[in-house]
C-alpha cells in the first residue's frame, strides 16, 4: 500500500501536469484561432481558381488527347500511383496522425500497386512510411505553423515533374480536412491529371483570353496544383492545432480529475 508521502508526490506530479496540459492547450488554442482563419480565407480563392478553369477545360474538351496540356491528360493504363501525403510534425495531437496514415496505408492497399510512391509532407507520415518499407520518394518537413506559398511550392514541383515526365501516371493529395474544433477527417482528392469540376455556374460564361486560351491554361494549371496543395497544408495545420487543443484540454481535465 502506498505512503502518504508517495501519495503527495503522485498529486503533486499530477498537478504540474495538469499546469503542463492547461499551458500546451492555451497556446494550441491561440495558433489554432490563425490556423483557422488562414485556411478559410483562402477555400474563395481556390473555388473562383476551379471556376475560371472548369470554363477553359470546356471549352478544350474536344481537343485529341495528344493535344491537350500534359496535366490535363488521362493515362489510359494506371500503373504507377503517386501519393502526396501531409501529416503533422509534432504528437500531442490525438488521434489525428494515426488516424491520417490508417486512411493513406488502407488507400494503397487499395490501389494494388507494388511500385506506388510517397512524397511525405510532415514527420509523422514519413516515420509511419519509413517503418512499414514503403517507397518515399520524398520528405518535406518543418514547415512551420504559418507556411507561406513559396513554402510549398518544391512540393508541387516534385509531384508535377514526376507527371509530366511519366514516372507516375496518377497523384493523389491525402490530408487532413478541416471541418470544426473538434471535426478533422482525412481527406482525398486527385492532383493529376486535373479534373476540372463541372460547374453549371460556369456553364454559358463568355470570357476573353489573351493572348489564347492555351496559352493561359498553361500558365494556370501549375499555379492551381500549387494552389490546391497550398490549401490543404493549410487544412492540415488548421486541423492540428485543433486536435491538440482538445487532446490537451482532455488530458488537462483528466489531471484535475
Amino acid at each position: 500500500m502506498a505512503t502518504l508521502q508517495q501519495i503527495q508526490r503522485r498529486i503533486k506530479s499530477v498537478q504540474n501536469t495538469a499546469k503542463i496540459t492547461k499551458a500546451m492547450e492555451l497556446v494550441a488554442a491561440s495558433k489554432m484561432k490563425r490556423a483557422q482563419s488562414a485556411a478559410l480565407a483562402a477555400r474563395p480563392y481556390a473555388e473562383k481558381m476551379r471556376w475560371v478553369l472548369s470554363d477553359l477545360a470546356e471549352t478544350l474538351q474536344d481537343q485529341e488527347t495528344e493535344d491537350l496540356h500534359p496535366l490535363l491528360r488521362q493515362r489510359s493504363d494506371v500503373k504507377r500511383v503517386s501519393v502526396i501525403h501531409i501529416t503533422p510534425d509534432r504528437g500531442l495531437s490525438g488521434g489525428l496522425p494515426t488516424s491520417l496514415n490508417r486512411y493513406a496505408a488502407s488507400f494503397l492497399l487499395d490501389q494494388d500497386q507494388e511500385d506506388a510512391q510517397i512524397v511525405c509532407v510532415g514527420k509523422k507520415g514519413r516515420d509511419f512510411f519509413r517503418r512499414t518499407g514503403q517507397n518515399v520518394v520524398a520528405e518535406f518537413d518543418s514547415l512551420g505553423d504559418r507556411p507561406s506559398l513559396d513554402d510549398v511550392r518544391p512540393i508541387a514541383k516534385v509531384a508535377i515533374d514526376d507527371f509530366v515526365n511519366g514516372n507516375v501516371d496518377v497523384v493523389h493529395l491525402i490530408y487532413a480536412h478541416f471541418e470544426s474544433t473538434a471535426l478533422q477527417r482525412p481527406g482525398k482528392f486527385q492532383l493529376m491529371p486535373v479534373e476540372p469540376h463541372s460547374d453549371e455556374r460556369t456553364l454559358g460564361v463568355d470570357y476573353i483570353y489573351e493572348p489564347t486560351r492555351e496559352d493561359v491554361l498553361s500558365e494556370l494549371l501549375p499555379r492551381y496544383i500549387e494552389r490546391q496543395v497550398f490549401g490543404a497544408v493549410l487544412e492540415a495545420i488548421a486541423s492540428e492545432q485543433s486536435a491538440r487543443m482538445v487532446a490537451m484540454r482532455s488530458a488537462t481535465d483528466n489531471a484535475n480529475e
